[in-house]
């Protein structure tokens, strides 16, 4: 204890220090410290500390990026079969303008 009462904040030189960080192992004021999962740490530590590992973000990521393009794949296939299907199923008159010749009123 006799070693932090004679630190002063490693950000803020004027003042003194009232904790360690566990993980740059430097002094803090009050304000420059703050509590994380029952310790106390700096704003440098706790941001690494809540960034999830880059191989981690990396693999979510690839994942991410193949499922989208299967879904895109997947569903411009479906848009691509049902216009086929709906091209299919109109009657060959229509496409051959003879559907426009006849006079539907004048049948008997």
């Amino acid at each position: 204890m006799a070693e932090l009462v004679q630190q002063r904040c490693f950000n803020h030189g004027f003042r003194e220090a009232v904790a360690r960080c566990p993980g740059c192992r430097r002094y803090f004021c009050r304000e420059c410290v703050t509590e994380h999962g029952g310790r106390v740490m700096c704003a440098v530590c706790l941001r690494q500390a809540e960034r999830p590992s880059s191989l981690a973000r990396r693999g979510l990521a690839g994942v991410g990026w193949v499922a989208r393009g299967l879904l895109g794949l997947v569903l411009s296939w479906f848009f691509f079969y049902l216009v086929g299907d709906i091209l299919l199923s109109v009657p060959s008159a229509w496409h051959e303008g003879s559907v426009w010749r006849v006079r539907w009123f004048d049948s008997p």
